[in-house]
């Protein structure tokens, strides 16, 4: 699956013991009506227990201009969160990363454990939508194991 190019995302939830963040390629827009989006998680993702028993995520979609966002959310769990400066939290709690052009927040609508990971439903239940303010962001893809800026058609 690494030769099948795909965007990146951070999904961040509050939990219990602060906040909780993960890189996902698996995003998937599901349905318009009701507004449903989908992502997995490993079973073993240091990030699963938290997910499990949250009510909402944040689903971070990262512009080329955060590939130290994406690297970040991939290490250790505990380096995560450590540079206050990158995020603040929603007045519903949920971690949000500065800078990231278009996020959505989402309710826990199903899980579902399939194979070795839990498929991810959400009800979406906010937009965030700065795209048209950055019209030269371009996306962050993930394509053979590196992060990448798409190149234009000509």
């Amino acid at each position: 699956m690494r030769h099948y190019p795909a965007g990146v995302t951070v999904v961040t939830l509050m939990s219990d013991n602060g906040p909780v963040g993960f890189t996902a390629t698996s995003f998937a827009s599901v349905s318009l009506d009701p507004p449903l989006i989908t992502f997995n998680i490993a079973e073993t993702s240091s990030s699963i227990d938290a997910l499990l028993h949250a009510e909402s995520v944040v689903v971070h979609f990262l512009g080329e201009h955060q590939r130290h966002i994406a690297q970040r959310f991939s290490r250790a769990a505990a380096q995560r969160f450590t540079d206050r400066s990158l995020w603040t939290t929603l007045d519903t709690g949920e971690p949000v990363l500065h800078g990231t052009p278009i996020w959505v927040r989402a309710a826990i609508h199903r899980l579902i454990p399939i194979g070795d990971h839990t498929l991810v439903v959400g009800l979406v239940t906010r937009v965030h939508d700065d795209a048209e303010e950055e019209p030269s962001a371009a996306p962050l893809l993930y394509y053979n194991g590196g992060y990448h800026r798409p190149e234009p058609l000509r």
